[in-house]
């Protein structure tokens, strides 16, 4: 299962986004967490189909209502999947 690291920079903390990414991923059925970064980024990895991973990118570039996304970058990560989906 392929697993992906997104790291999201603009308005993205302070502003549910990590809890309505936890909600998307689970939409999605994608494991994986968010947390922030001490810099004001939020850091996901999500891990599951494909698909889904592209679609969860997409997502993350709108964010929630109240975020402002300015850039999302996206690398692989070589991990085992975890069970769930939690916020850090």
């Amino acid at each position: 299962m392929p697993c992906a690291k997104f790291i999201v920079s603009g308005r993205v903390q302070g502003v549910f986004f990590r809890a309505a990414t936890r909600d998307e991923a689970l939409r999605l059925h994608l494991t994986g967490h968010a947390r922030n970064l001490a810099d004001g980024r939020v850091e996901v990895v999500a891990c599951g189909a494909a698909g889904e991973l592209n679609e969860l990118e997409r997502w993350l570039r709108e964010g929630p209502p109240l975020a402002r996304v300015s850039g999302v970058e996206r690398t692989m990560a070589d991990m085992d999947p975890p069970r769930q989906f939690s916020v850090a």
